[in-house]
């Protein structure tokens, strides 16, 4: 039963983890389809060394997090597969890790009216058009956030469930082994006599036998 519960718990958290692997996906192919606006108005790349231009933070910035989450996706699949308490734990704490910084950056959009001084002025215009955009489809933008922000708190839940469940156990008592690992006793063959009594008493009936004669 046990065996049951942990394969169906492996198998859940590879699909959630799979989401986020997606949304992953999705903010590195907008952070190329950014990168290639860039190099079309600018004739230049943003990576690239000695531009007249500034630095586009929010490409990085979008880049960045695109990879970090493919990153954790590759890890929890991995603590998935495995169960194994090590890459549990590095999974879990990278979840509460990015959970921390986007309870941060929440925290400063809603609680503090100047929050758009603390972010540095982005060259390429993007930051100011994913404003726009928020502000225009803000129900929409807050119902995706809550559900990717839902998708990582389960993932979460899931991985500690599966950290306690433990790992995986190939018997469940001394007597119940897995078939797998039986020695392989059940056709041995017993060669020569069977052997009765001690040895003390073959060596009296040895004795007992000289002396008749």
């Amino acid at each position: 039963m046990g065996r049951l519960v942990r394969s169906c718990m492996q198998s859940i958290l590879k699909l959630v983890n799979s989401l986020i692997g997606m949304v992953g996906m999705a903010m590195i192919l907008y952070a190329l389809w950014m990168i290639r606006v860039w190099q079309r108005h600018t004739a230049d790349l943003p990576f690239g060394g000695g531009s007249d231009f500034p630095v586009p933070w929010f490409i990085y910035t979008f880049l960045g997090l695109g990879v970090t989450l493919c990153v954790i996706t590759c890890t929890g699949h991995i603590a998935a597969e495995t169960a194994n308490g090590c890459c549990l734990y590095l999974y879990m704490l990278l979840l509460f890790l990015l959970l921390l910084l986007e309870a941060g950056v929440t925290a400063d959009v809603f609680l503090n009216r100047n929050w758009e001084e603390d972010f540095p002025v982005d060259p390429s215009g993007n930051f100011a058009q994913l404003k726009d955009f928020v502000r225009s489809n803000f129900e929409i933008c807050k119902w995706i956030g809550l559900s990717i922000v839902s998708v990582q708190g389960l993932s979460l839940l899931l991985a500690m469930i599966l950290k306690a469940l433990g790992p995986h156990q190939y018997y469940d008592s001394d007597d119940d082994y897995a078939p797998d690992r039986v020695p392989l006793l059940r056709n041995a063959v017993v060669v020569g006599d069977p052997v009765y009594g001690s040895n003390r008493d073959a060596w009296n009936i040895k004795i007992n036998d000289k002396t008749t004669r």
